[in-house]
């Protein structure tokens, strides 16, 4: 299995959040731990991918959708079939 690059790990986050998640289901859906995540929650909110809602739940904005549109078609030529379901879901 190869390493995930930091655009991996923020779709992951996004993809889980997009129904809206709160930070340790973030943790164990992306596979990281609470002092990582912490970056990548400040990195997707500082650029308006994520909000972070009143309780307490993390938000994918339509910002955010529109990266994992295109982190899709980004990565489909590279991306298994297994992991191309996974990536749209």
């Amino acid at each position: 299995m190869s390493r995930r690059n930091d655009l991996d790990i923020c779709a992951d986050i996004l993809k889980t959040a997009r129904t809206g998640a709160k930070k340790t289901r973030l943790v164990y859906k992306a596979n990281l731990n609470f002092k990582i995540i912490e970056k990548y929650l400040r990195k997707l909110i500082d650029n308006g991918l994520l909000q972070r809602a009143e309780d307490r739940n993390f938000l994918t904005t339509q910002r955010g959708v529109q990266f994992l549109q295109r982190y899709k078609d980004l990565m489909l030529p590279s991306l298994s079939e297994e992991r191309y379901r996974e990536a749209i879901i």
